[in-house]
C-alpha cells in the first residue's frame, strides 16, 4: 500500500520524494500512537473483536484510496492514511495479543516466530500480487506520463484485490477462538 502510494504522490500528483515521504508518514505515526491503546483495549475486550474492527478499517480504507485520480487532494489521502494507521493499530496489538495468548510460555519463542514469519509473508503475497498487476498492466517500461493511465489502472486494480482481501481477513478475524 505505501509503494502504491508512494508511487502516485510521486508520478501523478507530481511531488518530489520528500514530500511523497511526509505524506506517506502519516499512516505509521497514527499507528504507533494508537498501537498501546489498542494493545490494552484487547486485554479488556476479545481480541478478535479488538482485531476484526481495525480489519475492517484497513479495508474501508484501502477501498477508500480506489477512489484516487489525478485530481485527489492531499487532505483526501492523509485522512485515508489516518484510518488506515487507526486500522493498522486496531489489528495488530490485538491481533498479537490473541496469538499470544493462546499459547503456553514455553512456546512463545515458536509462536512469535511464526507471527513474523506469517507477517513477512503477507508483505511479500501482497507485493507478489502489485508486481504481477503492474506487469499485466504496465508491461517492462518506465513510469513516464505516457504510462499514468496505465499505472492508475493497475492501482485500482491492486486496490480492488486488497481490499477484497481484507475484507475476507474480517471473517479469518472473527472466526478465531475466544481468548476470554
Amino acid at each position: 500500500m505505501s509503494f502504491l502510494l508512494s508511487l502516485y504522490l510521486q508520478y501523478i500528483k507530481g511531488f518530489s520524494p520528500l514530500h511523497s515521504g511526509v505524506i506517506l508518514v502519516a499512516q505509521p505515526v497514527v499507528q504507533a500512537l494508537f498501537s498501546p491503546f489498542a494493545g490494552r483495549l484487547s486485554d479488556r475486550i476479545d481480541p478478535r473483536i479488538v482485531a476484526s474492527i481495525g480489519m475492517s478499517l484497513t479495508a474501508i480504507g484501502l477501498g477508500l484510496l480506489i477512489l484516487l485520480n489525478n485530481q485527489a487532494s492531499i487532505p483526501f489521502i492523509i485522512a485515508v492514511l489516518f484510518i488506515l494507521g487507526f486500522g493498522f493499530a486496531l489489528f495488530s496489538s490485538p491481533n498479537t495479543n490473541a496469538i499470544m495468548s493462546s499459547v503456553e510460555n514455553r512456546f512463545y519463542g515458536v509462536a512469535s516466530g511464526t507471527l513474523a514469519t506469517m507477517r513477512l509473508t503477507g508483505q511479500m503475497l501482497s507485493m507478489g500480487i502489485v508486481m504481477l498487476i503492474f506487469a499485466l498492466h504496465i508491461g517492462d517500461v518506465p513510469i513516464t506520463p505516457d504510462q499514468y493511465p496505465s499505472f492508475m489502472g493497475s492501482m485500482h486494480s491492486a486496490l480492488i484485490i486488497l481490499s477484497l482481501l481484507c475484507f475476507g481477513g474480517i471473517f479469518a478475524s472473527l472466526a478465531g477462538g475466544k481468548i476470554r
